[in-house]
């Protein structure tokens, strides 16, 4: 459990006329390293300023998905006009990607990609992603008939192989 160690008027912030405060919270074990938050909102205690700050989390995970993921802040083009359509697009297929997967877990368990050296306890966006490309492989190319007769074909164990190695693909 955190301790707040110490909370201040920030003297720099009040040196160029903005009023805020920092609030150092140290961990008593020594395990964790101290974090700092500051904020310029006057009537801000100490829980209100941390629990805004978790609040954050799922945004955060969201764009660390998204960079991991999608490729996210790595553009290869360097034209202004790219550069400002890459971003909503990318947000947006996030967005399209979480509601699908979403969606099918209404009518499915998830399944979770473990690895050998890590357990999941829970989905993650690479496993929604992966979700939906096994359902775009089933639902529009191994649709077509001569794809779907020899996906019929295929033993079960053989056939998850390759739904599983497709969806996984970057």
């Amino acid at each position: 459990m955190a301790k707040v160690l110490s909370a201040g008027v920030a003297a720099l912030a009040e040196e160029h006329g903005v009023p805020g405060w920092i609030l150092v919270a140290g961990d008593e074990t020594g395990t964790r390293r101290d974090e700092y938050f500051f904020t310029t909102h006057p009537d801000f205690d100490a829980a209100t300023l941390i629990r805004l700050f978790t609040c954050r989390w799922s945004i955060e995970t969201t764009f660390q998905e998204m960079r991991a993921h999608l490729g996210f802040e790595t553009t290869r083009g360097w034209a202004r006009q790219t550069v400002l359509r890459v971003g909503p697009c990318l947000l947006g297929l996030f967005s399209l990607v979480s509601l699908i997967y979403h969606e099918h877990l209404k009518r499915h368990e998830p399944r979770l990609g473990h690895r050998p050296s890590y357990r999941k306890a829970e989905p993650t966006f690479s496993d929604a992603i992966a979700t939906v490309r096994e359902l775009f492989w089933e639902k529009t190319v191994f649709a077509q008939p001569p794809f779907r007769q020899a996906m019929k074909k295929l033993p079960r164990r053989l056939k998850r192989f390759l739904m599983d190695t497709l969806s996984q693909a970057t």
